[in-house]
């Protein structure tokens, strides 16, 4: 497929094409990567962050948000939750922070999760952009994915979501340096954005080609009132937003075909069935909720942020049941790591 085929997919509008697109995805999805649905259950465990995105709810100039950071001994018992209810793998997700004291933390929590049923628990991190020095200590403490998303693989848009001291090259770095370091790397987009085109979106998937990507974490824009960006939106379209979420999950499986996909908490956002519709289109990832819903309200990078007041038990049977329904399994008790990085693991060897 060249770019030209990825701009006719993902132009597509025609609902009978638009259905064949989907199933077309499935297959190859089922092909590839299988029709188990891989948890990674997510701790959001601090909204404190350095950066100001102009599209995010816990940017640091978001003078409305409840600042809050997780003790050691709550992130440790979500994690020890997940392991008893045979989560394969977890997510350590914050806003960015790059002081010593942040990262010492950071490893010392991966260290003591690696103890947790003898290290039978995989963990990716998303923690945003550090020194390779930083990268490093974490996958020696145990950590063997990370999410780095790079939002838009245009240059001028990325500019015009970021402050000036956002810089492009910057994020792009730290996505070789993961792959340097031997993490499976996972990068994704933000879809429907302000003065983004259907070629922009064809552009990311090339970059995510091109860039040998194990994983896929990306969702449609969703607005966060309190941001630069919403102000700029005229008219939100939920429904646009959706489909155009799904189409590009679709293409990615066509396009890809084995790296992992995730379906992302922001289709629920827009549709309560959106992740089961997401794992219809051809992802194969979803991330429960298990942090302590104390701290949920204060962790919204965008309005309606679904499964607010649910807790980690509740979030699980919900999200089994939409797994089931649409006939696929749950993983349980495995990492579900990317067959892309297994591949291209084997092809240096």
């Amino acid at each position: 497929m060249n770019r030209d085929d990825l701009i006719k997919l993902l132009s597509l509008t025609d609902e009978n094409q638009i259905e064949e697109l989907f199933k077309k995805a499935y297959q190859i999805k089922q092909e590839f990567v299988g029709t188990k649905v891989y948890y990674r259950g997510i701790i959001e465990f601090s909204n404190y962050c350095v950066k100001d995105c102009y599209y995010c709810g816990i940017r640091k100039s978001n003078s409305s948000v409840d600042r809050f950071m997780m003790t050691k001994e709550e992130i440790l018992e979500a994690a020890k939750w997940a392991y008893d209810e045979k989560f394969g793998s977890l997510v350590l997700q914050s806003g960015e922070r790059i002081d010593r004291e942040y990262i010492d933390f950071v490893t010392d929590i991966i260290k003591e999760i690696k103890k947790i049923g003898d290290g039978s628990l995989g963990i990716t991190l998303s923690l945003g952009e550090q020194t390779e020095e930083s990268y490093k200590k974490w996958f020696e403490a145990g950590a063997h994915r990370y999410l780095l998303r790079i939002e838009t693989s245009n240059r001028e848009l990325y500019q015009k979501l970021h402050p000036e001291s956002h810089l492009f090259d910057e994020r792009l770095n730290c996505l070789k340096t993961l792959k340097k370091l031997g993490f499976q790397t996972g990068t994704g987009v933000m879809i429907g954005l302000p003065e983004q085109t259907i070629e922009d979106l064809a552009n990311d998937l090339i970059f995510f080609k091109e860039m040998d990507i194990d994983m896929i974490g990306m969702g449609p824009y969703v607005l966060h009132q309190e941001t630069p960006l919403a102000k700029k939106v005229n008219r939100f379209d939920s429904r646009k937003q959706l489909l155009m979420g799904l189409k590009m999950i679709a293409v990615a499986r066509v396009f890809l075909k084995d790296v992992n996909v995730a379906s992302t908490t922001a289709l629920q956002a827009l549709d309560p069935l959106g992740r089961e519709k997401g794992l219809q289109a051809g992802a194969n990832i979803i991330m429960p909720n298990i942090g302590a819903v104390t701290y949920r309200k204060a962790y919204q990078l965008y309005d309606n942020k679904p499964c607010l007041d649910e807790s980690a038990g509740i979030c699980k049977t919900c999200f089994e049941g939409r797994v089931e329904v649409i006939g696929e399994s749950v993983g349980y008790g495995e990492w579900g790591d990317s067959p892309h990085f297994k591949n291209r693991d084997k092809t240096k060897n």
